[in-house]
């Protein structure tokens, strides 16, 4: 009897120990980590350079330049926004290449009245086309900025300010602090100005080289966390050898609420275009299209064709948000295989190695002017291509859902994968699992109806 007793203990046990590592997984591929590191960008950041080129009167000349360190990550529209905090009672009496949003209160100056005199201004920066003697070198581009990786040249953003502060010297002046950044909302920490070696300057025939009279280095880091409360993107998954489609997990960026019709949009809707328009909602405020998961972006991994020597792959990216048009996209995918990627069709691709020796990340992006432009849900927005792959005899297998992605990243922002125990299943798998299943639940029912029998 006690044996009986000890036995059906430990399939329970056991059974409740499997389920609690089913829902660490799910909780693993679901929650995002609160802290401002990326384990497949280690080294990304935004740093903001504060260079002193000249001092004036009362007070000094600097441009600010702001640097996308970040691989995959950038900033779109509607932009950056940067605020600080005076250290004293400084001044902005112009700018060049950006415009603060406020004035302020500047009603104390007679005659020359300051561009600002707010204690904490906000910045923003200028939109093309903005006349050539209000410009300097890498402004004026409406706050986008791309990700370092995929597009350096346009990571890069300045603007110049003249700042008012009578008697500043090189051993007073002090630089402003509390910064903030927002890329076009929250997500981003900055830490405390640090000084640093003085930036250094190369003319354009590179025969001289110029250096600032004193620099401050600014770093801000992106939390997902931070950035919003629930996730962005979710993954779905499909097989050739299986006839299922494992969807997004349900509500996986929220849950349909039918008390408040404007909460998503079905696609039948009539007069669709002016539902959107009239919606009084900021334009990065997602509004999405009625769906199980309510994500703005799926991608769906679909493994095509099992060759001899090579298998192939299909990704579809769908947006689903009625209120952005993603330009510039990009796509991080981690999988073991990506170190024996042999063609990749109408995607853009780079190797990303954060780590020496080891090659299972890329990161994907559209070609100009064919596939870089995903098209909000309203113009049936998707982008899709195919990668083939090169067997590794060692590694490759279709068993046990080795074929799907580790990890997807949609901008930077990590998708949410469905639970490791819904992938597609060979079909053999298939069969053992469910004879498995109903082994153990007749093993339980057996030992269930003995342990009655004996009490």
């Amino acid at each position: 009897m006690e044996s009986i007793r000890l036995s059906v203990t430990g399939s329970v046990t056991s059974r409740c120990g499997f389920a609690i590592l089913l829902v660490l997984i799910f909780s693993c591929s679901t929650f995002t980590s609160t802290e401002a590191y990326d384990a497949l960008d280690p080294n990304g950041n935004i740093t903001l350079k504060w260079d002193v080129m000249s001092w004036t009167p009362d007070g000094y000349v600097a441009v600010v330049t702001m640097y996308n360190f970040q691989q995959y990550r950038h900033i779109q529209a509607p932009g950056w926004t940067l605020g600080w905090t005076w250290a004293k009672k400084e001044v902005i009496w112009s700018m060049m290449g950006a415009q603060t949003t406020e004035q302020g209160d500047c009603s104390k100056f007679k005659g020359n009245v300051p561009h600002c005199c707010k204690k904490d201004p906000t910045v923003v920066d200028l939109l093309p086309g903005t006349p050539y003697n209000q410009q300097i070198a890498n402004c004026c581009k409406g706050g986008v900025l791309n990700s370092w990786g995929q597009d350096p040249a346009n990571a890069v953003g300045s603007f110049q300010v003249s700042v008012g502060a009578a008697g500043t010297t090189n051993r007073t002046v002090k630089l402003p602090k509390n910064f903030t950044l927002k890329a076009p909302g929250p997500g981003y920490t900055c830490g405390p100005a640090k000084i640093v070696r003085p930036t250094q300057f190369v003319t354009n025939d590179k025969r001289r080289t110029t250096q600032a009279l004193m620099t401050w280095n600014i770093t801000c880091t992106y939390s997902q966390f931070l950035a919003q409360k629930t996730p962005t993107c979710c993954v779905s998954l499909s097989s050739f050898y299986n006839d299922s489609i494992v969807n997004c997990p349900t509500c996986t960026c929220g849950c349909q609420n039918k008390t408040e019709p404007g909460s998503c949009v079905n696609p039948d809707t009539p007069h669709l275009a002016s539902v959107v328009s009239s919606s009084g909602k900021a334009s990065n405020t997602p509004l999405v299209q009625c769906t199980s998961h309510m994500c703005p972006i799926r991608v769906h991994w679909h493994v095509k064709v099992n060759y001899k020597e090579y298998w192939r792959v299909k990704i579809t990216i769908t947006n689903f948000n009625y209120r952005m048009n993603y330009s510039q996209w990009n796509l991080v995918v981690q999988h073991p295989n990506f170190d024996n990627l042999t063609q990749l069709f109408s995607f853009k691709y780079k190797s990303l190695t954060p780590y020496d020796g080891l090659n299972d990340t890329g990161m994907l992006w559209g070609v100009q002017f064919y596939n870089d432009f995903l098209s909000s849900a309203g113009e049936m927005g998707n982008v899709q291509s195919e990668i083939l792959f090169r067997k590794d005899a060692s590694t490759f297998t279709l068993d046990k859902g080795w074929a799907f992605p580790r990890r997807i990243y949609f901008n930077g922002d990590n998708c949410v994968m469905p639970p490791p125990d819904s992938y597609p299943w060979l079909p053999n798998a298939t069969s053992k699992s469910v004879f498995s299943l109903l082994a153990s639940a007749i093993a339980t029912f057996v030992s269930l109806a003995i342990l009655l029998a004996n009490i």
